[in-house]
């Protein structure tokens, strides 16, 4: 299970802490120098790397001819990057790491549940979240290449655990000027304003 202060401190706040827990372990790692290649829909046996060195050298070796999953989160290691030198090694910081991971899922999450029509019943988050996982891995959702489209925004939001308001868009009580300040001053993928609290799937 990760770290609650781990979580707090870097994982995307527009994720539950809940949420990110069943994220982790359902498409991450326990080891943040965890890497994995795969190469026509097969494994490849990579050496296990003992220092964030190692991690890196195997992700330089194969980024680009394979598809590397790196870290805590399981990040798809290349995107956006044009040449495997311009890889940082803040991929196998576990901090990094799950900052970048986590907006990224909440991206994905957002482009699956504008798919399903933003429905605001919880009922049906369950199977938001399942395909929003199995889009993280396979890297698509109904034919879209979920890591490279763009971002849906706070148009959508998820809120679990309360029934549909008045205002199923919005539910945050920022005044709509703030919200759009703030989507527009974001510098990364995924960090607009909106909340997702898948927190009672699977019981919890």
């Amino acid at each position: 299970m990760l770290d609650a202060a781990l979580i707090k401190e870097c994982a995307d706040p527009s994720l539950k802490p809940a949420i990110v827990e069943q994220f982790v372990a359902a498409a991450g790692s326990t080891d943040p120098l965890a890497v994995t290649v795969k190469s026509g829909g097969r494994l490849i046996l990579v050496p296990k790397a003992t220092s964030a060195d190692e991690a890196m050298a195997i992700v330089r070796q194969y980024a680009g001819r394979a598809v590397v999953r790196v870290g805590l989160t399981q990040f798809p290691a290349g995107v956006g990057v044009k040449e495997p030198a311009d890889l940082k090694p803040d991929l196998v910081d576990a901090c990094q790491n799950l900052r970048k991971g986590t907006a990224m899922f909440a991206k994905v999450l957002r482009i699956v549940l504008k798919w399903y029509g933003n429905p605001t019943s919880k009922d049906v988050f369950p199977q938001i979240f399942e395909d929003a996982v199995y889009a993280w891995k396979t890297g698509e959702f109904e034919g879209v290449s979920v890591f490279q489209e763009e971002d849906p925004g706070n148009s959508v939001t998820m809120e679990t655990g309360t029934p549909p308001s008045e205002d199923t868009v919005n539910t945050d009580a920022s005044p709509e000027g703030e919200k759009t300040e703030s989507s527009e001053q974001s510098q990364s993928v995924g960090s607009a304003e909106m909340r997702i609290d898948l927190s009672r799937i699977g019981g919890k």
